[in-house]
């Protein structure tokens, strides 16, 4: 890789409050950051007010353009891109994949941040997926793009463990930051020409697909630790869910109550079942394994304790909770 010298014309595209320590990063170290891409805004919330972008909301407090296209295959987006003459582009969870006419405009190429240990977990839900499938190890990835979804040659990789307790939420607070240091190091190396990009192995590629709202159904089919496992890689989104009776429990906290199967019991099909109430706890079969429900919230009111909820709310045991 030739040395591309200290004066880079940089556009950076990113979307999510994850994006924003990279692009934090790049104003502090005074890059010449020609324009920033994020994705529309968008109505969210009960009463669908339109929200801006978190990353065009730190984009405009430090002075900077913002551009939002609708399609990134827009002739006029292309347009505007390709005016800026931009040397690189900085991609950070932008949520969109870069067709071949945005990806060949910067003459240094498209580099991304993403947070996984590529090929592992390739995707938009990287961290959700990690957690739920109870990795104790994932990390950021710097990489050249393609046209492909996180194929693209690796260039610099940190690992971090996962801790047993550890949200999505989190974990991904301490991988933007980390991600953004990543990136400073990346750009320091391709700078001095030290770099030379390393293909990725297809053969060991694993995906993270998007989650939406009904993926954070429960389902008690499944061992305690691996829903304990989906709870945390599903806060705080799209959010654990189940209904006792006719009531939405949206599960914040559990733990996975291992020594207490044999003396319970359990009959088969009975996964999902309360099978005590104590103090503080809910104690629920599932396919192996039993599991406490320690935090829940229902509709209209806050996040509690399950003594908490207790107090105003009576809860039989052996209701299956469906």
């Amino acid at each position: 890789m030739s040395n591309w010298g200290c004066d880079v014309r940089m556009i950076f595209m990113g979307t999510p409050q994850f994006a924003i320590p990279t692009l934090k990063a790049l104003v502090d170290a005074g890059e010449d950051i020609l324009a920033v891409v994020s994705q529309p805004d968008r109505p969210a919330g009960r009463g669908q007010k339109v929200v801006l972008p978190p990353i065009k909301q730190y984009a405009l407090s430090k002075g900077l353009t913002v551009h939002q296209p609708l399609k990134m295959k827009d002739p006029a987006f292309l347009r505007y891109f390709e005016g800026l003459k931009p040397d690189l582009a900085v991609v950070v969870a932008f949520g969109r994949i870069l067709p071949p006419e945005v990806l060949k405009v910067p003459k240094l190429g498209c580099v991304n941040v993403h947070a996984s240990l590529l090929p592992k977990y390739r995707g938009a839900a990287p961290i959700q997926w990690a957690v739920i499938q109870g990795e104790t190890e994932t990390g950021v990835t710097t990489m050249y793009m393609d046209e492909g979804m996180d194929t693209g040659p690796i260039l610099l990789q940190e690992r971090t463990t996962i801790e047993p307790t550890e949200t999505a939420g989190q974990l991904a607070d301490r991988l933007s930051i980390m991600g953004a240091q990543l990136l400073t190091q990346t750009l320091e190396v391709l700078r001095k020409g030290d770099l030379k990009p390393r293909p990725q192995d297809p053969a060991l590629a694993t995906y993270a697909p998007l989650l939406k709202k009904e993926h954070g159904k429960i389902r008690w089919e499944l061992e305690a630790k691996q829903i304990y496992n989906f709870i945390r890689g599903t806060d705080p989104w799209p959010g654990a869910y189940t209904f006792y009776k006719d009531q939405h429990w949206r599960i914040y906290k559990a733990r996975v109550v291992d020594e207490r199967e044999s003396a319970l019991g359990g009959e088969p099909g009975q996964a999902g079942r309360i099978m005590k109430v104590e103090k503080q706890e809910a104690l629920v079969s599932t396919g192996r394994g039993i599991l406490a429900l320690l935090e829940l919230q229902v509709p209209n009111s806050r996040r509690m304790t399950f003594q908490e909820y207790l107090a105003g709310h009576p809860v039989e045991e052996g209701v299956i909770l469906e």
